[in-house]
């Protein structure tokens, strides 16, 4: 397929992108360029595709004539990002988003996969959420991937087929890095610091998948047959792979020799979810998550060994989305739109 990436030098894109390439699709990016900054580490990856620099606000009907699909990943990613601008996060996520969708429709694109969060089942039972749970999102970030969901499967007919995918919260390296999710920023704290001082009791729940896993799940729903795939909701993880945050934080300090870990007793955090991953394994045959939290904090480890890691660069700006952010606006160089000035 002749593919458009939103969101291709993001965490996830500047790994997807490759793989794509390397299945035999031509892909195409697309990136406001907010986060060039930053770049942790080399890879080996001799295939990057080209990007076109644009804010997915401004994405044309004639910018999509000519692709096939669109993986769309680009908008304001996590929970404190979206609180800073809670308007703006409506605008890029929701609207942009769905706007995105429409012209994708106007275009002739048949496929359109949307990489959604499972942050959309926020707070719940002890129960074991599947596509079908109710959802309870407590933060922008997450009420926006529902609407998204909710107004772009309203256009799906016999020529737009859209797939949703509910990502768990995604953890290993990337070349663009994060660390403010969990894992990775544990891994960050535990390399730089020595020690991981947990401020709560680390009792909610999360689901966690490899970055790599995810861009799995993205190929196979690329390369399914359309009626497979088609106006579907899928959950992307593993059943076994439902942590504590407090179990997170003891597999990485673990990892990392010498690391002393300390548990708080109380906590503020209310988001607390496990999920199930079995439609998607029955959906998809072909995906199955190929790593774990522990298998991802040893790659972290290693990673860090080889690039000789400081703390210096573990807060570098470009890795934590919404001090990058607060510095762009800051410096003028964003408007309070975020929109480049």
């Amino acid at each position: 397929m002749r593919v458009l990436l939103t969101g291709s030098e993001g965490y996830i894109g500047a790994v997807l992108a490759p793989a794509l390439l390397d299945r035999g699709h031509e892909v195409v990016g697309v990136d406001t360029g907010f986060y060039r900054e930053g770049w942790l580490y080399n890879n080996g990856i001799k295939r990057g595709p080209a990007c076109i620099y644009k804010d997915i606000r401004r994405i044309s009907v004639e910018d999509l004539v000519g692709f096939d699909a669109v993986v769309h990943l680009a908008e304001l990613s996590n929970d404190p990002l979206g609180q800073l601008r809670e308007a703006v996060t409506h605008e890029i996520n929701h609207l942009g988003s769905v706007r995105l969708a429409r012209n994708c429709k106007a275009a002739g694109i048949s496929r359109f996969v949307y990489s959604s969060s499972c942050s959309v089942y926020g707070v719940g039972s002890e129960d074991i959420k599947t596509e079908e749970s109710e959802t309870n999102p407590q933060t922008a970030y997450a009420r926006c991937k529902l609407l998204v969901e909710r107004d772009v499967s309203d256009l799906a007919d016999d020529s737009f087929s859209p797939t949703f995918l509910r990502n768990a919260t995604a953890f290993g390296p990337s070349p663009r890095m994060r660390f403010d999710i969990v894992l990775n920023n544990l891994a960050g704290l535990a390399c730089t610091t020595g020690e991981i001082q947990m401020t709560s009791d680390g009792t909610p729940w999360r689901p966690l998948v490899h970055v790599l896993d995810i861009c799995k799940a993205v190929a196979c729903a690329l390369e399914a047959p359309r009626e497979v795939v088609h106006n579907q909701v899928l959950n992307v993880g593993d059943t076994r792979q439902n942590y504590r945050v407090r179990d997170i934080a003891q597999i990485v300090s673990s990892s990392f020799l010498g690391c002393k870990l300390t548990v708080g007793s109380t906590t503020s955090d209310n988001r607390s979810y496990r999920v199930s991953f079995e439609k998607i394994k029955k959906v998809l045959p072909n995906f199955e998550c190929q790593r774990d939290a522990l298998s991802g904090a040893r790659q972290f480890r290693e990673l860090f060994e080889r690039i000789s890691m400081t703390p210096e660069t573990f807060s570098f700006r470009p890795f934590t989305r919404l001090k990058q952010i607060e510095h762009l606006i800051h410096t003028g160089q964003l408007d309070r739109s975020l929109f480049w000035t």
